[in-house]
């Protein structure tokens, strides 16, 4: 059997529903989500998959849960980043990166996110509060992940392009319509969005767009294929969504997956997308 290559999940969750309900978990096809989901269990898969290093990103806008995750960092052996949460548009968010660098495990905190997916206003970026925040995020020297949906890309060109200091990471490749195989307008606004130097993009979350129950690496193959190629592979990231990603796939399937999508790259490109891509951008130790 071919061993794993070394590998950094640069995008699972954990949560715990007796400490904080997660109250994006509801109707019945998110139900397989609504039970606890630790670093006990994904430890196992994950080591059993060659990956080194994770990076825990936020689940909820809550200040209590940067903290829980740096201090389960601080804990743990795989976790080497966090992207936690924080208003943005709070006057004082510059003391609050301050302080949370000085809580247990706060040398792990390598970045910021915020649900702008579930923002009403498409250009939620470019408002001046949410801009001014961002700014403190590069000043912190952290960097923002994008959790965005398609319509919502062009206000992320335009944060991204008003603030060249900062590294801007899209989660998820901007959730492409993978189901429906139409990659217009995604795909011109991804290609907008990856002309700008300072920002990266995650291979990730793709089999929860695609149909969840009957998918392909095929299916998935048009949208990768387009992120490569905007992108390239030295910014271009893994990441397993677990345990969202258990809605469609395995963590092993997600992973073979993964490989599959990146067997033609030459090997220095291959573990740029595997491995160091993550390592850089996030800084990981």
């Amino acid at each position: 059997m071919t061993a794993r290559p070394r590998l950094v999940d640069a995008h699972h969750h954990v949560w715990d529903l007796s400490v904080r309900d997660q109250d994006w978990i509801n109707g019945e096809e998110l139900a397989p989500l609504r039970r606890d989901f630790t670093l006990a269990d994904l430890a196992p898969e994950a080591r059993a998959n060659g990956v080194s290093a994770t990076v825990l990103v936020q689940t909820v806008t809550v200040p209590e849960e940067t903290p829980e995750f740096l201090a389960l960092a601080d804990g743990s052996e795989l976790v080497a980043g966090v992207v936690g949460w924080s208003d943005l548009t709070a006057p004082d968010i510059a003391d609050t990166l301050a302080g949370l660098r000085e809580l247990p495990g706060g040398q792990r905190l390598v970045g910021l996110r915020h649900q702008v997916q579930g923002e009403p206003d498409p250009e939620w970026l470019l408002r001046p509060d949410v801009l001014r925040g961002l700014a403190a995020v590069a000043e912190a020297g952290l960097v923002y992940d994008l959790l965005v949906q398609p319509h919502q890309l062009p206000a992320a060109v335009g944060a991204a392009a008003r603030l060249p200091g900062l590294t801007f990471v899209l989660d998820h490749a901007g959730k492409p319509p993978v189901a429906g195989g139409e990659l217009s307008p995604w795909a011109a606004d991804l290609r907008a969005l990856a002309a700008l130097p300072n920002t990266v993009c995650k291979l990730s979350g793709l089999v929860t767009e695609a149909d969840p129950h009957n998918w392909t690496v095929a299916d998935l193959r048009p949208c990768a294929d387009t992120v490569l190629d905007a992108f390239g592979p030295a910014r271009l990231m893994f990441g397993s969504d677990w345990p969202v990603c258990r809605l469609a796939a395995t963590y092993t399937e997600v992973v073979e997956a993964s490989l599959a999508l990146t067997e033609s790259l030459a090997a220095d490109e291959r573990d740029a997308v595997l491995a160091t891509t993550a390592e850089r951008v996030y800084g990981l130790r």
